[in-house]
């Protein structure tokens, strides 16, 4: 067994689209989950995968955050501060390496512990196609049990066929021996569209990124053909083009715990599943 907290996600990812006109989509994905106090030690570790440098994979720092000369880590941990949300403990964050010098993430996830190694916060990394970031930071109460509940007010363009006057419900099983993550975007009218990503723990190792390679080489490029693509067919369905807003001011939404609202968010879920 890894003596690192980091691993390889293998799994899947869904998108439905319920309304206008119905959009499913569904493929094989993998994810890696870097304890970012464990980059360099992996980097030192790993023959297949470097930090900040040119590998089969590779983690940038820059290919995160808001630009600055700053870690990960440290970013991080200023956004919870000035939300008043407690740090201190280990951010595991959720993401697509570089592969052979290229990364597009739609969504990476950090997972934000307090000293005591119980969850404070996710904090959601929005990338769009258009070179525009976005972050979502929601707190968790103390002893929240998965799968944890939040909701956030839309507030980036992400999609062109979508505005941004939506609400997101998250719902999180934070990485284990599994992990899943859903988001049920709603609008005036109800449920519109739900992604969901599961997948399986593997201890993170040369031969297990070798094998991941191989299944699905060049996956990063992939991901953003696959955006193009999955756009084509949602237009030729005659779903129209939205106009796109200016970035929010501010790089950070701050949502809220909905433990309240879970009975009505797996009862949207199921139904929009259907």
């Amino acid at each position: 067994m890894s003596a690192f907290h980091s691993a390889l996600y293998n799994g899947s990812v869904m998108h439905h689209r319920s309304r206008p006109r119905e959009h499913r989509l569904c493929y094989s994905i993998y994810y890696l989950l870097l304890d970012l106090d464990e980059v360099d030690a992996l980097a030192d570790r790993l023959c297949l995968f470097s930090h900040n440098r040119f590998n089969l994979f590779s983690f940038y720092d820059r290919d995160h955050g808001e630009g600055a000369a700053i870690s990960p880590r440290d970013r991080i941990e200023r956004h919870l501060r000035e939300s008043g949300i407690e740090s201190g403990g280990q951010i595991r964050l959720l993401t697509m390496p570089r592969i052979l010098g290229y990364a597009f993430n739609p969504l990476s996830i950090y997972f934000c512990h307090r000293r005591d190694n119980s969850l404070s916060a996710i904090f959601y990394e929005v990338n769009n196609t258009f070179g525009q970031r976005h972050n979502y930071l929601i707190p968790v109460a103390p002893e929240t049990k998965a799968p944890i509940r939040q909701e956030s007010r839309k507030s980036f363009y992400v999609s062109p066929f979508m505005t941004t006057d939506m609400l997101y419900s998250f719902s999180v099983v934070p990485p284990g021996k599994d992990l899943a993550v859903s988001v049920v975007g709603r609008d005036k009218e109800g449920p519109l569209i739900v992604a969901k990503l599961v997948a399986t723990r593997q201890d993170l190792t040369d031969a297990a990124l070798a094998r991941a390679f191989c299944a699905y080489p060049l996956l990063t490029l992939k991901v953003i053909a696959g955006i193009y693509w999955e756009a084509l067919l949602i237009w030729l369905k005659g779903i129209r083009l939205q106009d796109r807003p200016s970035p929010p001011d501010q790089p950070v939404t701050l949502g809220r715990d909905s433990e309240t609202t879970t009975a009505r968010s797996a009862k949207d879920t199921t139904n929009v599943l259907r």
